[in-house]
Parts: C-alpha cells; structure tokens; sequence
C-alpha cells in the first residue's frame, strides 16, 4: 500500500506541429487516446492534461511552459507523452527538460514507444532523442531550402498559381489561364486609364465574374495586392526576393509601370468637401503674378455664369475676370490652329499603313546593341549576387540592386520584342499623333469640357491667361503643324485662327510631304531608333518622286 502511495503522478503533453485546425487535428486526438489507455495498462495517474498545436523547433510554446512552471514548483512528478520529439524538438527545451531530471524535479519519463529511466544510461539516451528529433528538423528545413533553390534557379513557381495563372504539374511551374489571364490585363489596363478606384475596379472585375466564394466583389486589400503582384512580369518572389520565371508573363512592362505610378499617387488622396465642376481650374497660371487661376460662380442677367479669376496668392494682382464661354473659344480657336479636317487625316493613315508594309525587319546593328547590354546587365546581376554572397553587400542593398538590375533586363526584353513588331517603334507614334489630330478637329467644335482640358494639357505649355487672353505654346511636334498651317494661311491672306487646313489646295502636298518627313525623323530620334525610320524621301528638294500624299 505504501509502495503506491508512493508513486509519482504525471502531467500527460500532447502535441502536433501545425496550428491549422484543418491539417493533421486527428492528431492530438490519437495520441490522447493511445496515453490514456496506456495510463490505464500500466496504472498511472495522470494529474493533468496539456495540449497544444504548435511547433516545437523554436521555444516559447505556451502550454510546454506552463506544464515545466507546475513542475518547478511540485517535487517528485513525471511526465507522460507519446514520444521525446513531443517534447522538444529545440536544444533549449531539450536541455531544460534534462536539468529537471538531474535536480529530480522529473522522476520519471514514460513514453509509449520509447524507454527511459533517470539512470545515466537513460539520461544519455534521452539526450541522444532530443537530438536525434532536433537533426530531423534541421535536415528536413535544410533539404525544404535546397529544393527551393533548385526550383528558383530553374524559374519555377513554388506555391499555388497567383489569379490568371494555372498550375501546369507535368512542367512543375504555371501558365496563363485561358479567360482569367485576359481579365487580369483588361484589368490592368482599366486601371491604368486613371478612372478607377481599388472599389470601382473590384466591382468591375465583380462584372465579369471575379467574385468572392460568398458572391461579394473582392476586397480592395485583394485588388491592390493583385496590381502590385510581379509575377504577372514574369518574376517569382520568394523572401522579399525576385527571381526571374520561366513562364509566360501576362503583362508589359509599360502597363504595370503605369498602374504603380496611379497606385502611388492616390495612396494618401486628399480629404477634401465636395467640389463644384469648374472644369478648366488647374489648367492655367495668372501672366502677371504667377498664381493659379481659379473659378466661381457669379449671377447676373437672370442667370448663373462661371468665371474664372486669378486667386492672388502671390499679392496684388490687376488681371479681371473671364466668363467661361469666352475662355472656351479662345482654346477651341487654338485647337483649330492645329486641326486638319477628316479627309488629310484619313489620306495621312493610308500613307502611314504603306510605310508599314514596306517597313523591314529591325535593324541588326540596333538588335546586336541591346543584346549586348543585356548581357552586360546578366554580368552585372551575376557579379553582384557573387558579392553578395561573399558578404561583401548588406542585404538591403542587395535586394534595391537587384531589383533594379532585374527591371532593366525585362525593359530591355521588352524593347527587343516591340523593336521586332514590324515598324512599331516609329509607326505606333505617328498614327497616335494623327488620330490626336483627327481628336483636336473634333473638340474644336465640341463642348466636351473635359476632354478639351486634358488635350490642351497635353499638347501645350506654359498655360497663362493675361487681360482675358489665354496664351499657350504647343509642343512638338505640334508646333511644327500650327507654323506649318499659319504660314499657309498668312501666305495666302487668310486669318489663322480658321482652321487653314480647310483651305490648302493639292499644290501644297510636296511641301506638306517634306514637313511630314521632319515629323517623322523627330519621331524616330525621340524614340532612339534611328534604324527603324521609315524609308527615307528621294531627296528633300523633290519629296514627291519616291512618296507623295496622293490629295
């Protein structure tokens, strides 16, 4: 009878390495049941019971804890559990677990599938488990970490294929989805226009079928996440690290660059009351003074206007007011300076579609000169990872560089396929002017206020108003075209401000075709493709022998 009274009581621990409650939660449940029917076989009172779902590679387990405090402070107790690797798998708790047993803390160790007695032998050979289960995590982490820098190396994707992506198990990496990939670039390409919201974007996605499991649009944590995701470039990120892939990316460069200058400008948006549609504030600067010009409403002659004043934060200021429809003519009178009427335009469109058959292949010299750079470019990611490694680079910069390095090597991949794009480089530019200025014939004798204001904006500078007069210089090569139309027109005694295009007769065309050339060449040096200009007139002085604008 003494001998039982004797007997030390155990605190039964039962543990499993994962906190998901969906993965392995049989788990505690089995090895519960195996200890106390062990408990029951071998007659051993359990005091109390410890269960937790967490990894024991690190310390800092909570119930571990509160179980070893319980023993500090009671002599004479001993633990139950299903294996040692259930108690540590950590030199720290390991070895917290062994002092307790030499200072007879813990009397006794039972493990179902492991012998153990607090004799010498027993302590070596319980030393011997904690290791053994602590080698085992170690390997398995450094075998995991092997593996995934064999998979990045090879450009492979690790997880779970990101939206628009599919998992490919035969190729072990992703690839485009048939729909959901064209829906992440109409995606991109919505938002890069400026007129979204993360909200209005998701509920735009929401239209198209990207919903929630529960049939809600997505949260706008889940649409910023999906524009700033740069896997969609091609990269896979692992660790704050990118690497390159070797799938097929869904979007450009130029797209992506365009949606991360959007998001960085209305990530702190102002807080600001509801405004009234004064459409041309923030267009122009008062002449005299320097301050913007901004709008109010006015009443008078039994109706309401909007006029637009200087707001003389800079001081006094004698410039007065200017209604709105005056200031509206003023830039449709200088819109139609630079407007050409539909038939020149659409006659331009077909010179610019012959000049794209007959555009060659990129030029070999400008092709071999990219190439260069981008091996220059690998050079300098290899040398720098070399650095790195040696320990030469602190990791932030490291990373800053890299990514830099990286994004140089994809512009230029980029720009080695549009050069390929028969023309595009040189092409693409002069089409989208001569359909601005089809645009600008269009608003100057529209009432799209809005529209006006972005055009002006866009092929002006220096936007000022003095003594009721707006006042702006075209860029180029708008400036060329507004010369080009007021020479003609004041050549022939005609007022400017008329739209001379109107007017032109088909004497004009080989002048016209020589303008058109310097358009061209300023077209082609702005975009540094000099090999890529479209094939060159048969000299100046007779432009119409090889290429004339049939008008």
């Amino acid at each position: 009878m003494q001998n039982i009274m004797l007997k030390p009581k155990y605190f039964l621990y039962a543990r499993k390495s994962t906190e998901d409650d969906d993965h392995q939660i049989m788990s505690i449940e089995a090895q519960l049941f195996e200890l106390r029917e062990y408990a029951r076989r071998e007659n051993v009172v359990i005091l109390q019971e410890f269960t937790e779902a967490k990894s024991a590679k690190k310390p800092g387990r909570e119930k571990f804890n509160e179980m070893m405090t319980l023993i500090e402070k009671n002599d004479g107790v001993g633990i139950l559990a299903w294996h040692p690797d259930r108690l540590a798998r950590n030199s720290v708790d390991g070895g917290r677990v062994i002092y307790l047993v030499d200072t007879e803390k813990i009397v006794s160790l039972r493990f179902p599938t492991f012998w153990f007695e607090p004799t010498p032998q027993g302590k070596f050979m319980l030393q011997v488990a904690f290791g053994q289960s602590k080698y085992y995590s170690d390997n398995l982490v450094e075998n995991i970490n092997r593996g995934i820098r064999q998979k990045l190396r090879r450009g492979e994707w690790l997880t779970l294929a990101p939206f628009g992506y599919v998992n490919n198990p035969k190729t072990r990496t992703i690839e485009p989805h048939p729909t959901k990939s064209k829906i992440v670039a109409r995606a991109f390409e919505e938002f890069a226009k400026g007129t979204h919201t993360l909200k209005s974007l998701s509920e735009f996605l929401a239209e198209l079928g990207i919903e929630t499991r529960h049939r809600t649009p997505l949260a706008k944590a889940s649409v910023h996440r999906m524009l700033t995701n740069r896997a969609y470039l091609g990269f896979v990120a692992h660790k704050g690290e990118y690497f390159d892939g070797r799938f097929e990316p869904i979007l450009s460069l130029a797209t992506f660059k365009a949606v991360q200058e959007i998001l960085k400008r209305k990530a702190k948006p102002r807080k600001s009351k509801q405004r009234h549609n004064f459409p041309f504030t923030g267009l122009l600067t008062c002449a005299e003074c320097g301050s913007a010009i901004t709008a109010q409403f006015a009443h008078g002659n039994g109706g309401t206007y909007r006029y637009y004043r200087c707001t003389r934060k800079k001081g006094s200021c004698a410039q007065k007011y200017l209604r709105e429809d005056l200031l509206v003519s003023q830039l449709m009178a200088r819109l139609q300076s630079v407007a050409l009427c539909a038939e020149w335009t659409e006659k331009m469109l077909k010179q610019v579609e012959a000049w794209e058959k007959e555009q060659v292949h990129s030029s070999q010299t400008f092709v071999q000169n990219l190439e260069t750079e981008q091996s220059e470019v690998s050079a300098k990611l290899d040398k720098l990872i070399s650095t790195y490694i040696d320990g030469d680079v602190p990791k932030e910069s490291y990373l800053a560089k890299k990514e830099e390095l990286m994004m140089r090597k994809l512009a230029l991949t980029n720009q080695k396929e549009d050069f390929g794009r028969m023309g595009k480089n040189w092409i693409e530019p002069l089409r989208s002017w001569i359909l601005d200025i089809q645009k600008a014939e269009k608003l100057s004798q529209g009432d799209s206020f809005g529209e006006i204001k972005a055009f002006v904006q866009k092929v002006g500078t220096n936007h000022q108003l003095s003594d009721k007069s707006v006042s702006f210089s075209f860029n180029a090569p708008w400036d060329f075209l507004a010369q080009f139309l007021a020479s003609r027109a004041s050549g022939r005694g005609e007022h400017s401000d008329l739209s001379p295009a109107k007017k032109l007769k088909s004497f004009e065309v080989c002048v016209f075709t020589v303008w058109l050339e310097l358009i061209l060449s300023r077209t082609a040096e702005r975009n540094q493709t000099k090999e890529a200009s479209p094939p060159p007139l048969a000299g100046t002085r007779h432009p119409a022998k090889k290429f004339s604008l049939h008008f």
